[in-house]
């Protein structure tokens, strides 16, 4: 390819569509390093888990020994027999064998209660807050984006499973990758030489040319470390229901996606951060078949993804994150489902977590508006993970905030 034609495309690929240029090149721009340099056994890596649309945190966490849950929610309550009880008054959905067997290995803390002052029951407006880490102050960021942009560039530094980068891990000046779930097709054949000559330098280029040519490279270099691995075989995917709430965003396949990131973690990927997700969270209807199941996956994905890790040199390294964007009402609806809430439990799983409980667990007789009350706010599990995982001053990434959840083990 010649010289006028390389830089005719250069001007093309940085000059048109300026939104997913800027996204591209400042994704590459993390590319400065060399990309494929292996990660050191010893390096904590934090995976987060999304699961979009409003999971209810009263069926997920149950206070099976309070009344009220049971008044509250007649169509839609477990009786206490069939609940995977972790002590003498809360219990896991039936669904959750995965996670309950980690809990008894002492590798689970369940933060109850979390949410953020003066809750939003927009499915975007509250997703924007825990992603952006900022719920009293607009933030155009992510709570990970903002770490990105204080780090080194690298492309694989932090990396989201699916097709769309996730506003966590957007910063101001850079972000993070998106892997697509079926691997990235790179061209072939005299073609894919003709593009891996526009990756060449030249001397005459500006210094945007210069990061478009060093994209087009970086590309290739990611391309030939991961593909190889996405092509080994994967467990297949349970069949989700997420007909019944809408989708409410994120991905299908929980299961696929925490397979490729546990090999890429085997395969010691430089990655820092992984973000995968699962949608259909939003049951207003039929909960009690839709939410299990889908519990039940989430549940099986990550005990599985725990277990094909535990042997590896990166097993204790590594820290899970579940989270959803707010819980659901206490009463249930006439569809016997529920509709949008509050607050709810999350999980932090791993060989360095203290497992148990943190913070109150919201009262059913005392709640605000109908809904169960926030008692822990977010930031103060991200400000743990910053600090205990991403070894980054927490201050720095969520305006100075000096909350703390202590679920790390000592030392």
């Amino acid at each position: 390819m010649d010289t006028v034609t390389r830089r005719k495309f250069l001007q093309l690929a940085v000059g048109t569509s300026i939104g997913t240029a800027a996204a591209f090149l400042s994704i590459e721009e993390i590319a400065a390093a060399a990309s494929a340099r292996p990660l050191l056994s010893g390096t904590p890596i934090l995976v987060v888990v999304t699961l979009y649309g409003g999971n209810d945190g009263l069926n997920t966490v149950i206070p099976f020994k309070d009344p009220i849950y049971y008044s509250s929610r007649p169509d839609i309550s477990y009786k206490q027999e069939s609940i995977l009880q972790l002590d003498s008054q809360y219990g896991l959905n039936p669904s959750m064998t995965g996670i309950a067997n980690l809990w008894k290995g002492g590798k689970v803390a369940i933060v109850r209660g979390a949410g953020y002052p003066s809750p939003d029951r927009s499915h975007f407006s509250s997703m924007a807050k825990w992603q952006s880490g900022s719920p009293t102050t607009h933030s155009t960021s992510g709570w990970i984006g903002r770490w990105i942009d204080s780090q080194p560039d690298d492309p694989m530094l932090a990396i989201s499973l699916g097709s769309v980068l996730p506003p966590l891990l957007a910063g101001e000046k850079k972000v993070g990758s998106a892997l697509p779930l079926g691997g990235l097709l790179i061209p072939q054949g005299a073609v894919g030489a003709d593009f891996r000559k526009l990756s060449l330098p030249s001397d005459s280029d500006s210094k945007l040319r210069s990061l478009a040519a060093n994209s087009m490279k970086d590309l290739f270099n990611i391309s030939e470390k991961i593909t190889p691995i996405l092509k080994r075989p994967e467990a297949a995917e349970i069949e989700l229901p997420t007909i019944n709430g809408g989708n409410a965003g994120g991905d299908s396949n929980l299961s696929q996606q925490l397979n490729i990131v546990s090999k890429l973690i085997q395969a010691d990927a430089p990655t820092r951060v992984w973000s995968v997700s699962l949608g259909g969270f939003d049951t207003h209807a039929n909960e009690a078949n839709a939410q299990s199941v889908l519990l039940g996956s989430v549940s099986s994905a990550i005990d599985k993804f725990m277990t094909d890790l535990k042997t590896s040199k990166h097993g204790a390294d590594v820290v899970v994150l579940v989270y959803s964007e707010f819980g659901r009402r206490v009463v249930g609806n006439a569809s016997k489902g529920t509709d949008h809430g509050t607050s709810g439990p999350m999980f932090i799983i791993g060989d360095k977590i203290k497992g148990g409980f943190y913070g109150d667990q919201p009262s059913l007789s005392k709640l605000v508006d109908g809904d169960l009350s926030v008692t822990t706010d977010f930031r103060d599990v991200y400000a743990s993970l910053i600090e205990g995982v991403l070894k980054s001053p927490a201050d720095r990434y969520l305006n100075s905030w000096k909350g703390r959840t202590k679920f790390f083990k000592a030392g």
